[in-house]
């Protein structure tokens, strides 16, 4: 394999300037083509090629990699399309399809195909949570004991909520488990391992939109820990960028505590102490959120070309997408659930 891998992305939408950014800035990764409904957005990418048919994309050019950057509406004929090539690798963006079912059938056929299918999942990738997953490793909290997140986007207020960035958010039947606490549930799994219970209460406050905006979810681990998701898109945190870390965080064991502040600043405060250690400085990031999708994507390319090992496979993510399931069942019984 080449040392320098060729990219086709699939989607030209709000999000996806992240991706192609990230990918032109890799030294390790060239830009080859993007298609889009709107060849005119295709073309604005400064790919290679622009085009308006994935077939045609992938008939054309002889990609290593497939970015599907498009609504879990299109991954299924994305993912069926997608494998009848020689690629080495599909990411799609999260969230995975429309269902259990519909992932479980393009998973197998990836696998059928022998193509790795990745889930673009960036928050575990935020250089935040690599650093607090590293205190954790080096026992710098010694027994962790509560992992908390308060979620506090502020872009859910009022009749025009949504409408400047992601409108499509006003009518999901499903918003914040399904689009945004998704990343949170992850990067827990992440940090603390898959949890053995877990229990939600959900609520709609802004009466212009069809789903879920506030709401809190607690994940129970049998040795004692828990974690708490405490999220309220109405409400906001105190950060010039509220979409830098997206709220705050705590990560709490028996030897300290380690705190998230909304400027990407995280300190270390030793049990019966006060004085703090910073751990990762506040500073100006490049790309999304800590350049967490540069560094999600140059995770993937160290797979390929460094053998490094792979995390975020679509197979791993499917107890993401189970434990969203679990989160909406718990939330309509009222009852604590037993994880699947």
């Amino acid at each position: 394999m080449s040392n320098l891998l060729d990219i086709a992305c699939l989607g030209a939408g709000y999000f996806s300037h992240f991706h192609h950014e990230a990918w032109q800035r890799n030294p390790r990764t060239h830009l080859l083509a993007c298609a889009d409904l709107s060849i005119d957005k295709a073309a604005s990418v400064e790919a290679d090629h622009a085009y308006t048919s994935l077939d045609e994309m992938l008939i054309n050019n002889s990609a290593d990699i497939l970015d599907i950057i498009t609504p879990p509406s299109t991954h299924m004929a994305a993912i069926e399309t997608a494998v009848k090539y020689n690629l080495k690798a599909i990411i799609c963006q999260k969230p995975f399809c429309q269902s259990l079912e519909e992932a479980r059938i393009a998973i197998s056929l990836a696998d059928d195909a022998k193509i790795p299918l990745v889930i673009h999942e960036n928050f575990r990738f935020q250089p935040w949570y690599r650093c607090m997953k590293n205190a954790i490793n080096e026992g710098m909290v010694g027994e962790v004991l509560q992992f908390t997140f308060r979620l506090r986007t502020g872009d859910g207020q009022g009749a025009d909520a949504y409408l400047d960035r992601q409108p499509y958010f006003r009518d999901m039947p499903r918003l914040l488990v399904h689009e945004t606490a998704v990343h949170l549930i992850d990067t827990t799994q992440y940090l603390l391992g898959k949890a053995d219970s877990v229990y939600a209460d959900l609520r709609t406050l802004n009466p212009c939109i069809r789903g879920e905006d506030a709401g809190y979810i607690v994940f129970g681990y049998d040795n004692g820990v828990r974690a708490l998701f405490d999220g309220n898109r109405l409400l906001d945190h105190q950060a010039a960028n509220t979409r830098l870390t997206f709220g705050e965080a705590l990560l709490e064991g028996s030897q300290g505590v380690v705190s998230l502040s909304g400027d990407g600043q995280l300190v270390l405060r030793r049990f019966g102490q006060h004085k703090n250690t910073v751990l990762l400085s506040a500073k100006e990031w490049s790309g999304f959120a800590g350049d967490s999708v540069y560094a999600f994507q140059e995770h993937v390319v160290a797979s390929m070309l460094d053998n490094a090992m792979l995390e975020n496979t679509a197979k791993d993510y499917m107890s993401v997408l189970d434990m969203v399931e679990q989160v909406y069942e718990s939330n309509i019984s009222g009852k604590r659930l037993r994880c699947r």
